[in-house]
Order: structure tokens, then sequence, then C-alpha cells
């Protein structure tokens, strides 16, 4: 048994632990807060409170908050360029995994030449080696979905192209990262859900991963536990903070696993999806394609004993076969009212499914060498198919 274990994120986890930033040193003394125009960060006062926590630690703050829920290149590169004009000199991701991983984008930017595409792997990205270190990065999440404040990654579209492709290396990583679950009380049921299988999926995907090792299997595994016996609580009442701690931290391990394993090609089909669809919440993508997907993973029993595993932190002690985690999946969609959602609504088009496989192809074909079999173009599409309505 060999392997290599990194993660150089100081994470304060808990509730008040907000209150608690202005205790640890900070990496800088001007911070881009980085952040979504929507209003619940300033209505519910959590803006104010991150930005007395930083006045209390000695440092000054500008808010840029441009960011979409799909972030797009557009706003990594005015966002940049705002943390040039203001001299600052870290990055704070407040919010949702967009918001967060956008700030890691941003920093790359914010100390280097060029176009962001420059330095992506995949698609029309040039896949340039990044010349100068980024800005460090302070994470401050506000949900449960990504894991982001614990791994390196970032998920950004170029809009033009419909290119959504992941980014990351080990200086992406946040240098510290604030995980309080009373910031997520407020989240909606709908959002709670989709952001609680993104977590779920993260480490569903790493488990099945065949780079996975004894480290990231121990944190997906408790994840996976952590969401089916919490979610469905989280999603009916918000302010229960005890179901939403534990969603908080199925969500922390998750991004732990992606920092150690990674997601496999479930994320390139979902992301084709958002990459097309920018309004479409990438945890509801997932949940759209994820019978389909996992179904058909059983079907050609490449991970069965690992599926059984999964079946069985999922509330099946005696689970014995791989379909046994597809149907606690299914149970755990009908347990959080998600069970219905449909492609359709979206207004994503049966006879347009193919362009949706050849996008996650081009653009995150990576993520299908590390899946546990092969999956085809045909395969992609028959799942896209059993999925659509």
């Amino acid at each position: 048994m060999r392997f290599d274990y990194y993660m150089p994120s100081r994470v304060l986890f808990g509730a008040g632990k907000l209150k608690e930033l202005h205790k640890h040193k900070l990496p800088g003394t001007k911070a881009l807060i980085v952040m979504t125009g929507g209003k619940s960060l300033r209505a519910n006062g959590y803006l104010a409170a991150l930005e007395e926590q930083l006045s209390l630690a000695g440092a000054s703050a500008v808010v840029f908050d441009k960011v979409t829920p799909n972030p797009e290149k557009t706003q990594i590169m005015e966002g940049a360029r705002v943390a040039k004009a203001n001299g600052c000199d870290f990055v704070v991701g407040f919010g949702g995994g967009s918001s967060i991983d956008a700030a890691k984008a941003i920093a790359v930017m914010a100390t280097n030449h060029g176009d962001y595409w420059d330095y992506i792997s995949g698609g029309s990205g040039k896949g340039r080696p990044v010349p100068n270190d980024p800005l460090p990065i302070v994470a401050v999440t506000t949900t449960a979905g990504t894991g982001t404040e614990a791994d390196p990654w970032t998920v950004v579209t170029k809009e033009e192209t419909n290119e959504k492709i992941g980014f990351g290396y080990d200086k992406t990583f946040p240098v510290l990262s604030v995980v309080d679950p009373e910031l997520m009380r407020t989240i909606p049921p709908a959002l709670t859900a989709y952001q609680g299988f993104d977590a779920l999926f993260h480490s569903t995907e790493g488990y099945l991963n065949k780079i996975a090792y004894p480290i990231s299997d121990a944190f997906a595994l408790r994840a996976v536990s952590l969401v089916y016996r919490s979610l469905p609580t989280a999603v009916k009442d918000g302010a229960n903070l005890e179901a939403r701690t534990d969603i908080a931290l199925a969500n922390t391990l998750s991004g732990m696993v992606e920092s150690t394993s990674g997601c496999i090609s479930e994320h390139s089909l979902a992301h084709a999806m958002g990459a097309m669809k920018p309004e479409l919440a990438h945890g509801a993508a997932l949940i759209m394609i994820s019978r389909a997907y996992y179904e058909t993973i059983a079907d050609k029993h490449a991970s069965d004993a690992r599926m059984i595993d999964m079946a069985r932190q999922m509330g099946r002690p005696n689970a014995d076969k791989p379909m046994d985690f597809v149907d606690a999946l299914v149970d755990l969609q009908v347990a959080c009212g998600v069970d219905q959602l449909k492609m359709s609504d979206y207004g994503i088009r049966y006879e347009d499914l193919p362009a949706y496989v050849d996008n996650a192809f081009d653009t995150m074909a990576g993520l299908f060498h590390m899946d546990p079999c092969v999956l085809t173009k045909e395969d992609c599409l028959n799942i896209y198919q059993a999925s659509y309505r």
C-alpha cells in the first residue's frame, strides 16, 4: 500500500466559525470578495459579518458580485481586472461553489497575463503552464454542494463555445476555509437538495474512480452515509442545525475526495448540460441522469463490490448486488422531492442529445478515463435518452 496525501487547506468547521475568522492569520491585507449578485448574502447579514471579520483581522475589502451560478470566463477576466486595479493581495470566495470556483480562477488571472483559457486543458484550451502563483484564496462557503473549500478545482464556462471545463492544481487550494452551517439554514429546499446530491455524487464517483485509494475511500463512504441520513431532513426543515451540519460535513469530505480521487464521467455528462443550458443547476443535471448512469455501471458489473458498499451506507445493510445502490439512490431522490426533474423543462430537446454527448467528450474527456469501465458515446447517448422526459 503506497500513496501520497496532500491537503494544505486549514478548515474551520462548525456552527459559529465565521465569528472566529479574525483570530486566524489572513494571507493579505486587502481582499477581493467574490460572490454572486443575489440578495441573500446581504439581506441575511452574512456579507456584513464577513466584512466585520476581515476588518477585525486588519484587512480591507472590495466586493466583486457579478458571478453567475455557472461562472463564465468573461466574469473571471473582469474580476481579475478589478483585483489588479484595487491592489488586492488575496481573494475571498464567498457563497456557494460558483463563487468559490470563480475566486480561484480570478486568483490565477490576477497575477498572470493573457486569457484564462490559455491555461485550460481540454476543448479549445491551450493547456499552458501557469507562470506565476495565484493570489492566496480564502473560502467562506454558505452552501453544501461542491466541496470546493477543500479541493483545488474550479469549473468555468467559456460561453462563446459552450465549454464547461474544470481546472486546478496545488496552488489553487484555499489556504483557509470556513464551513459554518449557521450560514446554510436559509438555503431554499430545492437548492438544498441539488447541492446535497452534488456532494453525494462527488463521493460516489470518487469511490468508483480507478484511482481511488484508502484515504479517499474513507472520506467518500462517510460522506455518502451523512447525505443519506440527513439530506431529507435538511430539505424539509432547513433550520435544523444538526441536519445542516451533517450535510456541511459531507460536503467538505466530498471536497477532500475530490482532492484525492476525483470525479468520473457522470460529471462530464452533467457539465455538458450546464454548458449548453447555463440556467440548469449543476446538482439538478446530475440528479436527472444519475439513475440511468449508475444502472449502466451496474449492468457492466465493473464495480459490484463498491456499489454494494455504498448501498450499505444508504440504509441497506443486507445489500448484495449493485442495483441495491441504484434503488437506494432513487429512494433518496423521492424522499427529497427531486425524482421528477425534467430535462425538457430547461429547453433540452431529445433530438439534440447527441450534441451533448459530443460536448462531454470534447471538453472533459479526461474523466472518462477515470471510469471503472469503458463508457462509449453510444452508452452515454443511451444514458441521456433513458433520463429524458
